[in-house]
């Protein structure tokens, strides 16, 4: 395997975790401080700056100090695009998903 399909798979990693996807969803809106992203996401600090140090070493975030305060930013808008796909794809399976059960259910005697 190439270096560059184990980056990718590293890049998808880094997304494929629930913490890492409620970060994601809270920073659509721009730049946010730790201090408000750990409350934000129902998370503790410690668990939640892990989470961001892991996506920041693998190119999903920026990061810039301000003085005592640390800043975390999506590094590039294609991040939000991949979430966006891969909801549309889960929200169409669940779709199929249900299809299928309704369509059994009405075929049993």
């Amino acid at each position: 395997m190439s270096s560059a399909t184990h980056y990718l798979a590293d890049v998808l990693k880094s997304l494929a975790q629930p913490t890492r996807l409620k970060i994601i969803d809270f920073l659509r809106g721009g730049e946010r401080c730790v201090c408000e992203i750990f409350p934000a996401i129902g998370e503790e600090q410690s668990n939640t700056s892990r989470h961001l140090a892991y996506m920041q070493t693998h190119g999903i975030l920026t990061r810039r100090k301000d003085g005592v305060k640390i800043y975390y930013a999506v590094k590039h808008p294609e991040v939000f695009a991949i979430i966006d796909l891969a909801t549309a794809v889960v929200k169409r399976e669940i779709e199929v998903r249900s299809g299928l059960i309704n369509a059994q259910e009405r075929s049993r005697p």
